[in-house]
């Protein structure tokens, strides 16, 4: 599906955000990961935050969605599977963590290349884009 305009960049990077907090709360109720399951939690609640500044960013910049269309984006890149968590063992989540978190800072890179003539959305998406990096760096380490 086609991200053409502001509105569809913000809404699917929403999804994005509730998806992947959703997520990693069921990673960490897995017990099979012991260790990890901390790390999850932090992440979903990192999610969940990153969710509210992309709703935060809609609502302050809804008069921007009049803007002339995105080209040349969609969601098929930047979607992860996202496997039955409480079937994972520890590689099988840190795989699929991996993916989640190199999926989104892909997106938010891209999708703020894509908004780059909105100077405060763009800086809330690299900023998200940031965040997902540090995700990874973590993940490379455990």
């Amino acid at each position: 599906m086609p991200l053409n305009n502001f509105g569809g960049i913000l809404a699917f990077a929403a999804e994005l955000e509730q998806a992947d907090a959703d997520f990693y709360r069921a990673l960490a109720d897995n017990p099979a990961l012991g260790d990890l399951a901390p790390v999850c939690a932090r992440f979903a609640a990192d999610e969940a935050k990153n969710l509210e500044a992309v709703l935060r960013t809609r609502r302050e910049n809804v008069t921007e969605m009049i803007l002339e269309p995105v080209r040349d984006f969609s969601r098929a890149p930047f979607q992860a599977a996202r496997p039955a968590a409480a079937g994972l063992d520890r590689a099988g989540a840190l795989a699929a963590a991996r993916e989640i978190e190199a999926k989104a800072a892909d997106f938010f890179t891209q999708a703020a290349a894509k908004l780059a003539a909105m100077p405060e959305v763009n800086r809330a998406l690299k900023m998200l884009a940031k965040k997902r990096n540090k995700h990874l760096e973590e993940l490379a380490g455990l």
